[in-house]
């Protein structure tokens, strides 16, 4: 059976000429494992708009409301990062949707990639650096709500702390937050997930694949999830104008096998999202996010 892969036309939202966040990686994303053969259109599945009470789970009702709506204030809307409109409200909504679709899909098949997700600032009252709903959040929660699973591990190795994941799950005992990101960077008043590995500036393959060797196989015998989320965020790339780690490409391809194989070969399924990345050249960006959907595929054809 081949991988699932998660995309929606809407995961694209006009934004303002020369804004920073690279809103065309998504779609971009989606051609480049079609043109490289990577992914067959059959294999793609594409999500439904969650109902706004999911949502809810994990968000402030008025905070939801008020996003939708257009009516946040100018300085919520600032910490955010991102100018609303009524496509932006579609976009964050399907997004979650996908990241929902996706770790169902895991669920039934073992693994699954979202070709977006990975909104891990976004806290229950406010959004934060682009992140405006915690789609990882929002999906644990209703699986768990659902009693689809009854214990969650999330992998997050975006090279910023996932700061609103743990905050929201400070509290619950079924859902195990693991961060391992650049300790000198945003956000600069981290939160404290279960586990968190603060990384020095500048590490580089070898010792970044070696620190998550000694944490991940033991996290996993520890928690034994139902379930793992991983947000493979690709903003610890030495181009990442955004990261301050120094991983290579090659370094980005051993990290998603080690991740993928040490959970699969246990029987662990894992729903995947892509995570932060911006950098300068953009195709080579939406290359470095392709190498999640690449290692899967192959992983998943051994392991399916």
């Amino acid at each position: 059976m081949d991988l699932p892969i998660i995309y929606h036309p809407s995961y694209v939202a006009p934004l303002p000429l020369g804004h920073r966040f690279p809103m065309q990686k998504f779609s971009r994303l989606r051609d480049l494992l079609l043109a490289d053969g990577v992914v067959r259109p059959q294999q793609f599945y594409a999500p439904e708009l969650p109902p706004l009470d999911w949502i809810e789970q994990v968000h402030r009702p008025d905070y939801v409301r008020d996003y939708c709506e257009g009516t946040l204030d100018a300085k919520a809307q600032r910490r955010i990062g991102l100018p609303w409109s009524p496509a932006l409200v579609q976009r964050t909504r399907i997004a979650v949707g996908g990241t929902i679709l996706t770790a169902q899909l895991a669920l039934e098949q073992g693994l699954a990639c979202n070709t977006a997700g990975g909104t891990h600032h976004a806290f229950p009252s406010y959004g934060s650096g682009f992140c405006i709903f915690n789609d990882l959040a929002v999906a644990a929660k209703l699986l768990l709500h659902q009693g689809r699973v009854q214990k969650i591990l999330i992998v997050d190795l975006d090279v910023h702390q996932g700061d609103g994941t743990a905050c929201i799950f400070a509290q619950e005992p079924r859902v195990f937050t693991f961060s391992m990101h650049c300790g000198i960077n945003f956000p600069s008043t981290k939160q404290t997930s279960d586990l968190d590995v603060a990384l020095p500036e500048g590490m580089e393959d070898t010792a970044y694949l070696q620190t998550l060797a000694d944490y991940l196989p033991n996290l996993l015998s520890q928690v034994k999830p139902d379930l793992v989320f991983y947000d493979a965020g690709v903003d610890v790339h030495e181009g990442d104008r955004l990261g301050k780690l120094s991983l290579s490409d090659q370094g980005l391809r051993c990290r998603e096998m080690q991740v993928l194989s040490t959970c699969l070969s246990q029987g662990y399924p894992v729903a995947c999202v892509i995570g932060g990345g911006y950098a300068d050249d953009f195709e080579a960006l939406v290359y470095r996010h392709s190498i999640l959907h690449r290692v899967a595929s192959d992983l998943h054809r051994q392991y399916g």
